[in-house]
This record gives structure tokens, sequence and C-alpha cells, in this order.
């Protein structure tokens, strides 16, 4: 079959949703499809090492046909500029595939942004089977952070929100609460929506024991990491990310000189939460750049607990892509999520870590407290989100079910 991905995040740029696409398209090409994916051009959360890497409009990367494309600025900049960029990439993308005569049997759009989804029901009107693969739940995230508040953006989103279901064959959503949520304010099109958990490639979480250890990075080392625990937060800092509380946590915990809460990555936010680390001279605070997806397992294995965090004001029933990353790593996790999320009942049912409300602080504090209480249930609390990570959400198994979805 030849399948079309359609996504705004894509390596070499660094964030769960890159990963999950990349993951995506191997296991597609491994199974013996014809593999397109048609994305923006990387700029945007970039490791240092290739951020000048030059890249072609189009190239075959591992049997995999990328078309990258340049648009609008999109990241990092106001919501204003990023709104207009996002709205003008769809018909830019479609120009390319015309451009690059891609006829494909199936698309799969990856949303945010839902824009995007125009591309799939542009297709879909040439007979394509169309998946609309959803992670947040747009445009209500957005309105209960504060994002949209004119009535007529509000009806515009939900317009296009209900045309990009409606146009599609089939709507994933990555947990029960989401199904729940969009069928209940979509009832007339409720058999478009089905479940697919977010996959995970686990080998590649696990560090390899036919690479020789002195050919991998020790971050330990690189970065002069003492504490005995090693709290990590690795990914995009932004608004929705409120990284403000985990800068507080890390405030009531400064008595904890074993414990070091190191935020790795980039975004809008990052210089903010500097200024303010520097402020509250939280000296049990670190922040690096991005690292690789290469690198990515070597810097998890470096740490003790990896730690998720959601606005209190984001109340759709999203869950974290890096909660499933963490698991497959067997890292324990503490989540810091508004009480709507899913995220709260997977870390229950796999046993993997402690969850709490964002909009709660003293409650954050003791569940990380909590989780301190000796190494040896740490270990076991990460190997029990492994196992059920492998059970649950390994590529391999979620992919089968995509496929079974594209068929029809």
């Amino acid at each position: 079959m030849k399948i079309l991905l359609v996504t705004d995040s894509y390596p070499p740029e660094i964030r769960s949703a890159s990963h999950l696409m990349l993951e995506l398209a191997q296991e597609l090409s491994h199974r013996g499809h014809e593999v397109t994916v048609i994305t923006t051009w990387p700029e945007y959360n970039l490791d240092q090492s290739i951020s000048k890497k030059s890249y072609n409009e189009i190239e075959v990367e591992d049997r995999i046909r990328v078309i990258r494309i340049k648009t609008l600025p999109h990241h990092n900049v106001g919501y204003l500029v990023r709104g207009i960029a996002q709205l003008i990439m769809p018909w830019q993308f479609l120009r390319k595939l015309r451009r690059y005569e891609v006829k494909p049997d199936a698309v799969i759009v990856y949303s945010p942004p839902l824009p995007l989804a125009l591309v799939g029901s542009a297709l879909r009107r040439k007979g394509v089977r169309y998946l609309l693969n959803v992670q947040d739940i747009f445009p209500q995230n957005a309105i209960d952070l504060g994002i949209l508040k004119r009535p007529l953006q509000i009806k515009f989103f939900q317009a296009l929100e209900k045309y990009a279901y409606k146009t599609a064959d089939v709507v994933t959503v990555h947990s029960k609460g989401n199904l729940t949520a969009l069928e209940a304010a979509h009832p007339n099109i409720r058999n478009h929506f089905k479940i697919l958990h977010n996959w995970v490639d686990i080998g590649h979480h696990t560090p390899t024991e036919s690479i020789e250890s002195n050919e991998l990075e020790d971050f330990r080392a690189k970065w002069d990491l003492k504490q005995r625990y090693v709290a990590v937060f690795a990914g995009v800092m932004g608004p929705s990310q409120h990284l403000d509380l985990i800068l507080n946590v890390a405030e009531q915990m400064k008595d904890r000189s074993d414990l070091l809460f190191l935020l790795v990555g980039d975004g809008k936010e990052k210089s903010r939460l500097q200024a303010l680390a520097l402020t509250k001279n939280l000296s049990n605070v670190r922040f690096e750049g991005f690292v690789s997806r290469e690198a990515y397992p070597r810097l998890l294995d470096a740490c003790t607990i990896g730690l998720v965090c959601l606005s209190p004001q984001n109340r759709t029933p999203v869950v974290p892509g890096k909660i499933l990353g963490h698991m497959a790593a067997g890292l324990p996790i503490a989540a810091f999520l508004h009480t709507t999320s899913d995220g709260h009942q997977l870390i229950q049912d796999a046993a993997c870590g402690v969850s709490s409300d964002s909009g709660d602080l003293g409650a954050c504090v003791a569940a990380m407290t909590e989780l301190l209480t000796n190494d040896e249930t740490l270990s076991a609390i990460g190997k029990s989100g492994q196992d059920y990570a492998v059970a649950h959400f390994s590529k391999e198994v979620c992919v089968t079910q995509l496929e079974e979805m594209l068929v029809g």
C-alpha cells in the first residue's frame, strides 16, 4: 500500500510528535508499505550538533521518501502568526504533493495542527482512504488555555474541527476519555471515532548491550550530575507544559541535596524559566539544550525519575507522549496533570509512578517525596511501567491495529 504521512513534526526535530511519526513511518516501511512523509522544514527544536545541516526538499531516508516544505514561522512566535502559518500550511502541502505526483492509497494526518486535516479531506475526495490521528482536542484545549477568546475565532475553528472529523474515514484518539469527549461533542459522526493508543519503540528506548559502553554518551559525566536522584523533563518548554510548577516543586524540596531537577530542551518559555530559577536561587535546577533522538535513551538512563507536566487549564483528557517514552525506558514517572487527564489512570494501571493534580502544589511535592522512598521501590516501579508498555504500547501492536483501520 502507498501511504502518505502528513505532519508538521518529523526528525531531525526533537519532540514526542516527531518521534511518534518517525516510528510509524519506519514500522510501515518495514512491513512492505511504500511510505512518503510530507512535513515542514527543520528549523525548530534541533540538536545543536545538527542545527546547521543542509537538507533537500525531497530526500529518501531509510527507504522513506521525505518531502520538507518551507513555511511561515509556526513555533516560538505569537499565536496570530502561528495561526496564519497553520492555515496556509495545507495549501502549501497540497501544491507540493501535486508537484511530486504523490498518489497514495491512504493518508494519515497527525493533528495538531488541525488545519493539516484539510490535506486529508482533499485527498479523500479523490478516493484516498483518510485517517486523522488526533492528539489534542482542538480548539477546546486552546479555549481552556485562554489562547482562543474571540467568539468568531472559536466558531471558525469549531467548524473546521467538525469538517475535519466528518470528512475522515477514521478519527483515532489515544485514550478512552478522549473518545468519550468526542463522541459526546459529535454524536452524529460517533462511528468515525476509534481508540488507537500511541505507540513507542521499546527497543530504541532500551540501552543496547551490543554497543560498547565507551561508545555511548555518559550524561552524568558530561554534565557533571553528582546528585543521587535526577528528575528529568526533556522536550519543548511552552506555556502548556506549565514548567513553573516544576520550579515551585524544586523550591519546596531545596533541602534535598541529593535531588536535581533537570530541564532539557528549548521553547518559548525557556528564557523566562531560567530567569525565574535564578531569582529563586534554585541550585537544585539545571537547564540544558536539546539532545538528539539517538542520545535520548542514554539521557533517560542517566536519570532516576521522568517528569511530565501539563497546565491545570488544559482540561482535555490528553495523555502526554512523554509518559510512554519513560515507561519504555523503565523510568519511574512523576506526572502533574489536570484531574481530567487519562494519564492518571494509565499510571495507576501500569503501577509506573505517581501522579497529582497540576493545580495542587502541595500534592505534587508529596508525590515526589513518596516516589523517592527507596531505590528498590524505584527500580520495581520502572520495571512495571516497561512491562506494561511492551504489552500495550509497542509499535508492533499499535501499527497492526492501524493497518486494519486503513483497510477499512
